[in-house]
């Protein structure tokens, strides 16, 4: 994995994290707004611009790739290289999780 991807990403913002975990099925930034919003049960509301300008810089960086165009609609879906920086910080959650478990069961 490319170093200057992995500072950039590692750790993750929410945003991030939400987009590329949404982008494992093709949408659009719209879509990946309301997906996010249902998902989290309103909890975490991502706005119209935090969503495309971080769609832009990820299709940039190789994380995410257009796969196609419908009126004024981008279609993007998550990349393998997107993929493999998802899923290490799925697990850098986890062991976190994990970890605060662990510690409370101590008490």
């Amino acid at each position: 994995m490319d170093k200057r991807i992995r500072r950039f990403y590692m750790p993750m913002t929410e945003t991030s994290f939400y987009i590329l975990f949404a982008l494992q099925d093709e949408m659009h930034g719209y879509n990946i707004m309301n997906y996010v919003k249902i998902l989290t049960k309103d909890e975490v509301a991502l706005g119209a611009g935090t969503v495309y300008t971080s769609l832009s810089k990820m299709e940039k960086d190789g994380l995410i790739v257009l796969v196609k165009k419908e009126s004024n609609r981008k279609f993007y879906k998550i990349t393998d290289l997107g993929r493999e920086i998802l899923e290490t910080e799925i697990l850098r959650i986890e062991r976190l999780y994990k970890n605060t478990r662990a510690y409370e069961g101590r008490e």
